[in-house]
């Protein structure tokens, strides 16, 4: 008897101080709570209210049938196809960049990721007429390219896919190596010393033990690109033509 209750004594304090550190735990969160379900929550069920609504007010579903046929559907496949090829080349370079940053030292790694970051504050608007300068016909890449006189040059780089994907590629980049950056340097390098002590080779290595490690990352980062590339405006409107146009350059017209 008095063992069980030696025993059962200290687990009742510790179950009050957990909840008591629940309600605390609760109490903080619930103002973030009300901020997501007024600011986030209530306008996007609000909106798929209103997408099921007729002009009378019955329940349709044709405006999701107008989405899904003739142009619309046509833009919906173009948005599609350019946001995944924007993901695609975003962690494609993103993951080189990450990469080289995380073999720096600590003070070189920060002044890369501020180069990395620093034009990502500048307005979009301004940066994307950057690459329009660049990638004109006399801009400076085809200026360049005609200097070293390869065939072809000047290059069509602009009002197609190419430079939208040039474009949004350039503007989803920093997110993509901050998250890549992130998970790479959280990496325990001891891994591969181990498996390289193993006998297992550079490729080997890269395939199983690093690269399952950053899958996490390459998949977080990749997703993200590839949402906010479905909702992007200022890039695919300036630097592409008629057949580039996305949901946001339709909506907006």
């Amino acid at each position: 008897m008095a063992a069980t209750l030696t025993a059962g004594a200290p687990a009742r304090p510790r179950k009050l101080l957990a909840s008591r550190r629940t309600r605390v735990g609760i109490l903080y969160a619930l103002p973030v709570v009300v901020y997501l379900l007024v600011l986030f929550v209530y306008p996007i069920f609000s909106t798929l209210l209103l997408s099921l609504k007729d002009a009378d007010g019955s329940f349709t579903l044709h405006w999701y049938a107008d989405a899904l046929t003739g142009v619309n559907l046509s833009v919906l496949i173009t948005t599609l196809r350019i946001s995944a090829e924007t993901a695609v080349l975003s962690l494609v370079f993103g993951f080189v960049l990450a990469q080289a940053i995380t073999r720096l030292k600590p003070i070189l790694a920060g002044l890369a990721m501020l180069i990395v970051v620093v034009p990502h504050f500048v307005s979009a608007l301004v940066r994307t007429y950057g690459w329009i300068i660049m990638l004109g016909d006399k801009g400076l890449v085809n200026e360049t390219l005609a200097a070293m006189s390869v065939p072809g040059a000047p290059f069509q780089l602009l009002y197609n896919e190419l430079g939208v994907v040039i474009g949004t590629t350039s503007m989803m980049l920093p997110y993509t190596v901050l998250l890549l950056y992130g998970v790479m340097r959280g990496v325990d390098r001891r891994l591969m010393a181990a498996a390289a002590s193993m006998g297992a080779g550079r490729v080997t290595i890269f395939r199983r033990v690093y690269l399952p490690l950053v899958a996490p990352g390459l998949a977080s980062a990749g997703l993200l690109s590839f949402i906010l590339s479905l909702g992007y405006y200022i890039t695919p409107a300036l630097m592409g033509g008629p057949d580039q146009t996305m949901i946001a350059t339709l909506i907006n017209q």
